[in-house]
C-alpha cells in the first residue's frame, strides 16, 4: 500500500471517530483563519485584525516548553483599547468539548522551509499531533530522525507558526505505529552516543501491543482519549523545560488508583518492575489527587534517607518546588496539620512518620514531660480525615510496627504500594503467626489487591530494560577425575558450594573486567557477603593490582571504591547517629555486622575513605558519611562522560558493597554486577536490575558474574517474578543466548554479507566494498555489516567464552577482516549520511522509497571505548620509538585501527597523513608527536582555508577570522557571513549566490573542524 492510500484510509478512520476533515486547510493562511474562528468562539470575543496579529506574535514561540504551558493555561492579553482579556486556547475544564479536526498535506511556506506535513490533528484549531506515514520497512528510529531533521531546518514551521504547539508525533507504516513527545532541541536530538528519544508503542492493560494504525487510532486517537492524554498524561518537567508522556502501563496504574480512591474501595498495590518509572507514575497519581477535594492529604512514603532525597528531587523535577524537604519530625507534623494547598502532597520517610506516631519515642516523651502536646496528640485532628498513603518500594520497612501504627491511627486512610518485586508466599521471610495474631508478610496481606502489573518480562519484551547475561564462574578442574566426580565423592545437587578464595575471584575479575564492561566504557558493582568481606576485597585489589602493575608496566589499574554503613553507636554526635540509623534502616546484613567489633569496622572504613580522598583529591570524613556516599554515587554516574571530557582517573571502575546500592540506585553506564554473596528472590532481582538500564547498541545486556554458582536461585527468582509466563518462557525472555548460539547467528550474518557481495559480482573482502555500484548496493552493505557488528559487540562482552568459542569467532570473522570492513563501513556511511534527506519529494523531506533515506547508521557501534586520541598518540609514539618493542605496529596497521573507529571519522585522513610523514624508529617522544600533529593540522587547516578563500576571491585573513569566530562560539552567524562580502558592493541577488557557493565549500570544512560537535544554525548550508 502506498503512502497516499494509507493516508486516505487513515483520514476515513478519523472521520469515523467524529473528527471533522478540513480538506480546505492546506496552507498557513487557512490554518490561522480557522484558529481565529475557534479562538473567538471559545473566548466569546471578536478580535480585530491588528489584535489577532498581535496575539499570534505573543503566542507563537520557538520554545516548545513555553508553548506547552500556554496551551494548558489561562493567559492574559491586552486589547487595543487597553482592556484586559483572559483567554484559553482550548477548553481546559473539559477537553472532550473542544473541536477536533484533521487536516492533511499542509504546506507551511516560511523562508528556507517548504515542508508538507502528512496528517495533523487540530484541537480547537491548534495543531497538537502530527502523524508521519511511512511505507513498510522504514526503521522507526530513522523516521524519528527525519522529524528531528525537519525541526532543525532553518525557517521551519515549528518555530514561526502555530505548529509550535505540537505536543505529539506519531509515526506509522500502517502495521507498526509509534508515538513520542515534542521537545526543545536539547531534548529532541540524537547525540553522539545515540541515546534516543523515548519512543512508545501503545498497549492494552495486559501489555499486548496495539500497533496497526486503525486499531491504534481506535484506542489512542478517539477525541476524548486524545484530550485526556494531552491534558492529564503528559508531564511538563519545569527544571529541565522538558515534555514527557506517560507510558501506557503508567496510565493504567494511575487510572486504577484514582478509581479505587473515587470508589473508596480499600487498598491496592502496583507491581511495576524496577526501571519502569515508578516515581513518575506515583507523582502523576498524587497530582491528580491534589485536585480531588474529597482527599485531605496525599502522603508519599519512602524509606531510607537517600531514597527520601532522591524521590523529593524527582518530584521537584516534575514540578518545581512541589515538595519541600522536611528534615525533622516537627516539620512533618506541621505540614500534616497545615491547610495550605501547597502542603497537600508530602514526601516523607516511614521512619519519621513512625516517630511521630510513637508515644514512646524520645521526642514525644520529652514533649510530654514539658507539658507540650505530643506529636501523636497533635495529629489526632487528622484521625477522621481521608488520607491517601502511597508507599514507594512497599516491600521493605512497611512490614512492621510503623505500618500497623499508621493503619490504626488513620482508620479512613487508603494505602497504595508500588513495588518492582512483590513479596509472595514463596519469598516471604516474616513469621505468619506472631503472638496468636496473624502478622502481615506478603504484599497482598498488606495491600489487599493488585491493581496493575508491568513485570520485568513485559519491560524486557518492550525494550524498556535489558536482558541479562549470567556467567556462573566455575573453578577450572586440575584434572579429568576432579572434573567429573562419581560415586560417593560426588556432591549432591542441593549441597551448598564452598565460596571461592577471594584472591582467585579478584584475579578472575581483573582478567574479565575489560571484556565485561566493553573496554571500561561501563562500570561495575561487587556485591559481598559481609562488611569483613568488603574490607578484605578492598585490600586484595590494592595489593594484587600493585603486583600486576609491577609485572606489566602496560597494565592500567582499576579504580576501586568501597562503601558500607559505619557503626551508628560510634558516631561522633546525635545528628550523625540519626543519619546513619536512617540510612542503614533496611541494610540488614550491615546492621548485624556492625554489632561485632564495631571499632575495627570504623577504622577500616576510615582507611577506605582516606584512600578515596587520596585517589580523587576529596576531603571526606566519617562524621559526614552521607556526603561521601553522595559523592561516590555521583562519581559512578560520571562514567557517562567521555574520557576526553572527564578523565578516567576521576571515575570509579568497581564499587565494593554489602547491601548499599543494590536497590534504588540507577545508572545507565553501570552494566556489570560481580556477586560473591547469597542472593535470592526479590533481593536477587533488585541487585541484578542495577545493570539493565537501556542505553544504546554498545550495551546489549546487563552482565552478571556469579562466584557462588547460584543458578538454582536465579531460576527460582525468574519463575517467581515472571508474571503470566512460565519459568521456562521467562528464562528465554530474561536471559541472552548462550555464546554458541550467538556465534551461529554471527556466522549466518557473515554468510548473508558474503552472499550479498557475491550477488554484486564481488568477493567478500573489505577492499571489494569500494567497488559497489549505486547507493542501493551501498545501503544494503551498511545494513548487512551493521548486523555483523551488532552481534560481534554482544560477543565481545561475554565473559564466559571458551578457547574453542574464541577460535570459532576468529574463524568466522578474522580480526583483520573485521577491522577492514569497519573502515569501509565508516567510509561508506559517511558519504551516504551526507546525502540523506537530499532526494526528497517536491523538496519537502526524505524520499519514501530512497534506501539511503531509510538508513539508521548506529555509528556508536563502531567507536571503541579503549581507542581514543590519547591511545592513538601513544601508539604513534611506540611506532616511532627506537629498538624492538612488543607493542609496535606497522604504519598500515596503525592507519587501519584509526580507519575502523567512528570517533576518528572526521579526522582519520589527517592522522593517516601525519603518520605517513613519520619514520619508524625515529625515536620521538609522545610530547613531540602530539606537538608535531597539532602543528601539522594547523598548517593543513590554514592551507585548506586559503584555497577556499582564493577560489571565492576573498581575503584569507577575513575568512580565517569568520571561521575562528564561528568555532569559538559554535554558532553560525549569517550576518557575519554577509560582512565578508560587504567590501565588494554587490546586489542582494549576487551576494546571496556568492554566499551559497562559499558555504558549499566552507560548511564541510567547519563540520570537520568542529570534531563532531554541533554548530548551531549551520544545518541550513549542509
Amino acid at each position: 500500500m502506498i503512502e497516499q492510500q494509507i493516508e486516505k484510509s487513515f483520514i476515513d478512520k478519523l472521520t469515523g471517530l467524529k473528527y471533522e476533515h478540513r480538506s480546505d486547510i492546506t496552507d498557513r493562511t487557512a490554518l490561522e483563519k480557522n484558529f481565529r474562528e475557534k479562538f473567538d468562539a471559545l473566548n466569546r470575543v471578536r478580535l480585530t485584525d491588528t489584535e489577532f496579529a498581535r496575539l499570534l506574535d505573543e503566542i507563537v514561540t520557538p520554545d516548545v516548553f513555553a508553548a506547552a504551558k500556554t496551551l494548558r493555561s489561562i493567559n492574559a492579553f491586552t486589547r487595543d483599547d487597553g482592556s484586559p482579556l483572559n483567554y484559553t486556547l482550548v477548553n481546559l475544564k473539559d477537553w472532550c468539548k473542544n473541536h477536533f479536526e484533521v487536516i492533511n498535506q499542509l504546506r507551511i511556506n516560511t523562508n528556507n522551509s517548504h515542508h508538507r506535513y502528512d496528517v495533523i490533528l487540530l484541537i480547537n484549531g491548534v495543531p497538537v499531533v502530527q502523524i508521519e506515514l511511512k511505507t513498510l520497512g522504514v526503521n522507526p528510529r530513522r523516521a524519528m530522525e527525519q522529524i528531528v531533521e525537519y525541526k532543525h531546518d532553518p525557517g521551519n514551521g515549528y518555530t514561526k507558526t502555530l505548529l509550535c504547539f505540537m505536543q505529539l508525533f506519531i509515526v506509522s507504516n500502517r502495521d507498526r505505529s509509534y508515538y513520542f513527545a515534542n521537545n526543545n532541541a536539547r531534548h529532541f536530538a540524537f547525540n553522539a552516543d545515540e541515546r534516543f528519544l523515548p519512543i512508545y508503542e501503545f498497549a492494552d492493560e495486559d501489555n499486548s501491543k496495539i500497533t496497526h494504525l486503525d486499531e491504534f487510532a481506535e484506542r489512542f486517537l478517539k477525541k476524548c482519549d486524545l484530550g485526556r492524554t494531552i491534558s492529564r498524561y503528559m508531564v511538563l518537567l519545569a527544571g529541565e523545560q522538558k515534555l514527557m508522556i506517560m507510558r501506557p502501563y503508567q496510565v493504567y496504574a494511575v487510572q486504577h488508583m484514582v478509581k479505587c480512591i473515587d470508589d473508596d474501595n480499600g487498598n491496592g498495590y502496583i507491581w511495576h518492575t524496577t526501571g519502569s518509572g515508578k516515581t513518575l507514575t506515583s507523582f502523576k497519581a498524587s497530582t491528580l489527587l491534589k485536585e480531588n477535594e474529597h482527599i485531605h492529604k496525599c502522603i508519599f512514603v519512602v524509606d531510607r534517607k537517600d531514597l527520601d532525597r532522591q524521590t523529593r528531587e524527582e518530584f521537584n523535577r516534575f514540578q518545581e518546588g512541589c515538595v519541600e524537604e522536611n528534615t525533622n519530625t516537627a516539620a512533618l507534623v506541621r505540614r500534616l496539620l497545615s491547610e495550605d494547598h501547597a502542603d497537600k502532597v508530602i514526601v516523607t520517610t516511614i521512619q519519621k512518620l513512625g516517630l511521630a506516631l510513637d508515644e514512646n519515642s524520645k521526642r514525644n516523651k520529652q514533649r510530654s514531660k514539658s507539658g507540650q502536646a505530643t506529636y501523636k496528640e497533635q495529629l489526632e485532628a487528622l484521625k477522621d480525615k481521608r488520607i491517601v498513603f502511597i508507599f514507594d518500594e512497599c516491600h521493605r520497612s512497611q512490614f512492621g510496627d510503623n505500618h500497623k501504627a499508621i493503619k490504626t491511627f488513620f482508620p479512613k486512610a487508603q494505602l497504595f504500594g508500588f513495588t518492582g518485586t512483590p513479596i509472595f508466599e514463596a519469598n516471604a521471610t516474616l513469621q505468619k503467626i506472631e503472638d496468636t495474631q496473624a502478622s502481615m508478610r506478603t504484599t497482598e496481606d498488606l495491600f489487599q489487591k493488585q491493581l496493575h502489573a508491568y513485570t520485568i518480562t513485559h519491560a524486557i519484551e518492550d525494550g524498556n530494560v535489558l536482558r541479562f547475561h549470567i556467567d556462573y564462574f566455575k573453578p577450572k578442574p586440575r584434572n579429568e577425575k576432579e572434573a567429573k566426580p562419581v560415586g560417593k565423592g560426588a556432591p549432591k545437587a542441593d549441597e551448598p558450594k564452598p565460596p571461592f578464595p577471594k584472591a582467585a575471584i579478584v584475579g578472575e575479575i581483573l582478567a574479565k573486567h575489560d571484556a565485561a564492561t566493553g573496554g571500561r566504557r561501563f562500570n561495575a558493582i561487587l556485591a559481598t557477603a559481609s562488611i569483613n568481606d568488603a574490607i578484605e576485597y578492598h585490600a586484595l585489589f590494592k595489593t594484587m593490582q600493585a603486583d600486576k602493575q609491577a609485572a606489566d608496566p602496560d597494565f592500567k589499574p582499576l579504580n576501586i571504591a568501597c562503601v558500607f554503613s559505619p557503626p551508628a553507636e560510634l558516631a561522633e554526635n546525635e545528628a550523625a547517629r540519626k543519619d546513619i540509623n536512617q540510612l542503614s534502616g533496611d541494610l540488614l546484613q550491615e546492621q548485624e555486622d556492625n554489632k561485632v567489633e564495631p571499632e575495627k569496622k570504623k577504622q577500616a572504613l576510615e582507611s577506605i575513605v582516606a584512600d578515596y580522598n587520596i585517589r580523587y583529591g576529596t576531603n571526606h570524613r566519617l562524621s559526614e558519611f552521607d556526603l561521601y556516599y553522595q559523592d561516590l554515587q555521583k562519581r559512578i554516574k560520571d562514567q557517562q562522560w567521555p574520557n576526553a571530557d572527564y578523565p578516567p582517573a576521576q571515575k570509579i571502575d568497581i564499587t565494593i558493597v554489602v547491601d548499599m546500592l543494590l536497590t534504588g540506585f540507577d545508572s545507565k553506564f553501570l552494566n556489570t554486577l560481580y556477586v560473591d554473596k547469597k542472593l535470592q528472590h526479590h533481593g536477587l532481582i533488585q541487585a541484578f536490575s542495577r545493570t539493565n538500564r537501556v542505553l544504546n547498541g554498545t550495551k546489549p545486556y546487563g552482565n552478571i558474574l556469579d562466584f557462588r554458582q547460584q543458578q538454582d536461585a536465579v531460576d527460582a527468582a525468574i519463575a517467581l517474578f515472571s508474571g503470566e509466563k512460565t519459568g521456562e518462557q521467562a528464562r528465554e525472555i530474561w536471559l541472552v543466548d548462550k555464546a554458541p548460539v550467538v556465534i551461529k547467528k554471527l556466522e549466518t550474518a557473515v554468510q548473508k554479507l558474503g552472499e550479498f557481495m557475491q550477488s554484486q559480482g564481488l568477493s567478500c573482502t573489505p577492499s571489494a566494498v569500494a567497488n559497489l555500484k549505486g547507493d542501493a548496493a551501498r545501503a544494503a552493505f551498511i545494513s548487512h555489516f551493521k548486523e555483523v557488528q551488532r552481534l560481534k559487540t554482544q560477543l565481545d562482552q561475554y565473559t564466559d567464552l571458551t578457547g574453542e568459542n574464541k577460535a570459532s569467532i576468529e574463524q568466522v570473522l578474522p580480526e583483520e577482516n573485521l577491522r577492514g570492513f569497519k573502515g569501509q563501513y565508516l567510509e561508506t556511511a559517511k558519504k551516504l549520511r551526507e546525502q540523506q534527506g537530499k532526494s526528497g519529494k517536491d523538496g519537502d523531506g526524505p524520499g519514501a522509497d530512497d534506501p539511503v533515506d531509510q538508513l539508521d547508521f548506529e555509528f556508536v557501534l563502531f567507536a571503541s571505548a579503549v581507542i581514543d586520541y590519547d591511545y592513538i598518540m601513544g601508539l604513534i609514539a611506540k611506532f616511532s620509538e627506537k629498538g624492538p618493542g612488543k607493542s609496535k605496529m606497522s604504519r598500515e596497521e596503525l592507519i587501519g585501527l584509526i580507519s575502523a573507529d567512528a570517533k576518528f571519522m572526521n579526522e582519520r585522513d589527517d592522522i593517516a597523513e601525519y603518520i605517513g610523514t613519520l619514520k619508524a624508529g625515529e625515536g620521538l617522544s609522545e610530547t613531540v608527536i602530539r606537538e608535531g600533529y597539532s602543528r601539522f593540522k594547523a598548517e593543513k587547516n590554514a592551507q585548506e582555508l586559503a584555497t577556499i578563500a582564493a577560489r571565492h576571491g576573498l581575503d584569507p585573513a577575513a575568512l580565517q577570522s569568520f571561521v575562528d569566530g564561528t568555532l569559538d562560539r559554535m554558532i553560525f552567524d549569517g550576518d557575519k557571513l554577509s560582512d565578508l562580502y560587504a567590501p565588494y558592493d554587490l546586489g542582494w541577488k549576487d551576494r546571496t549566490q556568492k554566499e551559497t557557493a562559499l558555504m558549499q565549500d566552507c560548511a564541510p570544512y567547519l563540520v570537520k573542524r568542529a570534531g563532531g560537535r554541533d554548530i548551531s544554525g549551520l544545518s541550513a548550508y549542509e
